[in-house]
């Protein structure tokens, strides 16, 4: 039997669910973002090992592929991906992976020391001319004992002042059980930085859900409703790769029944189907519990093919744009007639042409321009700004600053501040509204009458390009361009702040201050140049707890 399609059945572009590493899918929860610090924080910690782990499925791979897109340049990377294998194996395939030519007779019992005199004398060359060395062994759990052994004996190569190697092990939790081995103790002892990676929370599941179906082009309302998603989280115990599988058979099967809601019931059925799990293979799916018979379900089917819930059906690729609900509350007749189209609510004040059923329509009644936008955004940071065509131009005198960033509602969040978005409708109106603050998958917006909104998250997207306008609080003597340069009075700023992260100088010289910034930026996500931007200190900000507005509501 062929698999549905049900990408088109929900409106989506792609395939959300795929157990496919595709980086366009990459979602970074907290505990993610805080692995990628503390393998920067290790890998500045030249020599020794760093060790990441977790259970299958937990986004190991996810945080070692983002990990190694941000490497800082210089750095050579030695990837062992079949730990299985001899000492001698170990060292043919670093010197392959480091380029480094096999000695005569590489294969020949006892020729580790030649391999590692070959290793050694590149090392070097590589060490003159500026370069690290990182060794990144997967699945290390697999590792054998003598394997290990090695590993630290490469580890001792040094010059008078550095260690030529370091090596990162990523395994499953059996491998912090195996570097309890007595035998072991000079490796672990070697450890520089540690993190296990544990499973998602119940909102960090509905986050990695939400993102995922986003992605994949979803402008509707989330197909799993809220029991549904506490049971995605609960069956699958946190793990996105179990939680892949399953939503996507959950899908599947809404996409068969016709449903464009996923209820708890039918993720039962999925789990059933995918986990064996036996004692939900005969549970009841409450979504269609009202079919009585072969031929009347087969009729109802068919009026909610052709009509969906709420009259004659959509094109295939806005489906999901209808207000969710459920198979089980339509009444039998509708098979042979649309349903009766409920009375709209009365908006004495509504915007010319605007559906007053559509949660965004408030927005539009007392619309904003950009300068009013700006102003509104200012008083969350307890500032006045002229009412003038150029509010920004006023803003350094209050030590902000104005900032637009592109990158949809990931960027948002990266940001955790309040700022202004600009929202479209089909027909062309447009407005400026003040996010202040997100609640899971949902945001409170101010409408221009200074009154609150909330809207889901999918609703906002439909209206919204992705761009995101917001201030943040600059440094002392921060430059008109807004970014710092590493020396003088700024540049002792910068080391003071980065100094409380990762104990380092208070004062350091521009070169070291540009690695420091380059670390910081890879354990928060950013792009890693060693420039401190906007972004980069908006970031710091937030992580030196500057007194500044955030998303939840609370400054610090």
């Amino acid at each position: 039997m062929l698999r549905p399609m049900y990408e088109s059945f929900f409106g989506l572009s792609r395939e959300p669910f795929s157990v496919a590493p595709d980086p366009r899918f990459l979602y970074l929860s907290q505990q993610h973002r805080d692995a990628l610090g503390y393998l920067n924080y290790g890998l500045r910690r030249a020599g020794g090992f760093v060790l990441l782990t977790g259970e299958i499925g937990a986004g190991k791979t996810t945080v070692w592929r983002s990990f190694l897109e941000q490497l800082p340049a210089g750095l050579d990377v030695a990837y062992v991906v079949n730990p299985k294998m001899s000492v001698q194996a170990l060292l043919k395939r670093l010197c392959e992976s480091l380029q480094v030519e096999l000695p005569p007779d590489a294969d020949r019992p006892g020729a580790e020391a030649d391999l590692i005199d070959a290793l050694h004398g590149h090392l070097l060359l590589s060490h003159a001319q500026g370069r690290r060395t990182l060794v990144v062994v997967d699945e290390a759990q697999a590792l054998a004992l003598p394997v290990l052994e090695q590993l630290r004996l490469l580890t001792n190569l040094v010059t008078n002042e550095d260690k030529l190697v370091q090596v990162l092990l990523i395994g499953q939790p059996e491998l912090r059980q195996l570097l309890e081995h007595p035998e072991l103790a000079p490796v672990a002892q070697r450890i520089v930085a540690r993190f296990h990676l544990k499973a998602l929370s119940r909102d960090e599941t509905e986050a990695y859900v939400v993102h995922r179906l986003t992605v994949a082009g979803l402008m509707g309302p989330l197909p799993f409703d809220d029991e549904a998603i506490r049971r995605v989280h609960r069956l699958c115990q946190g793990t996105p790769r179990r939680i892949n599988v399953l939503c996507d058979r959950a899908l599947t099967l809404a996409c068969e029944r016709g449903q464009h809601r996923v209820d708890k019931a039918l993720v039962d059925q999925a789990a059933a189907e995918v986990f064996d799990l036996p004692a939900l293979r005969n549970r009841p799916l409450q979504a269609v519990r009202w079919l009585a018979g072969g031929a009347v379900g087969a009729a109802v089917l068919f009026g909610l093919t052709q009509w969906g819930p709420f009259g004659p059906a959509r094109p295939a690729a806005t489906s999901a744009l209808a207000t969710a609900a459920s198979a089980a509350s339509v009444p039998v007749e509708a098979s042979s007639a649309p349903p009766a189209t409920p009375a709209r609510p009365s908006v004495l004040a509504m915007a010319p042409h605007a559906n007053p059923a559509d949660p965004l329509a408030p927005l539009f009644v007392h619309p904003l321009n950009e300068a009013q936008a700006w102003q509104r955004l200012a008083a969350l940071w307890q500032v006045q700004l002229p009412a003038s065509d150029a509010p920004c131009a006023s803003a350094p005198a209050a030590g902000l600053r104005c900032h637009t960033s592109l990158g949809g509602m990931g960027a948002v969040r990266l940001l955790d501040r309040p700022g202004w978005l600009t929202l479209t409708t089909p027909e062309g109106r447009s407005t400026r509204v003040l996010l202040r603050r997100l609640k899971g998958d949902e945001a409170e917006l101010d409408t221009g009458d200074g009154r609150a909104l909330t809207v889901p998250l999918l609703k906002i997207a439909s209206a919204w390009r992705g761009e995101f306008n917001t201030l943040w609080r600059s440094p002392p003597d921060t430059p008109g361009d807004g970014l710092l340069v590493a020396d003088g009075p700024t540049g002792i700023w910068l080391a003071e702040r980065l100094a409380r992260l990762d104990g380092g100088r208070p004062q350091d010289d521009a070169a070291s201050l540009a690695d420091r910034i380059r670390a910081f930026q890879i354990a928060q996500g950013l792009k890693a140049d060693g420039l401190p931007g906007p972004l980069t200190l908006m970031r710091l900000n937030h992580a030196t707890g500057v007194e500044e507005p955030r998303l939840d509501g609370n400054p610090r």
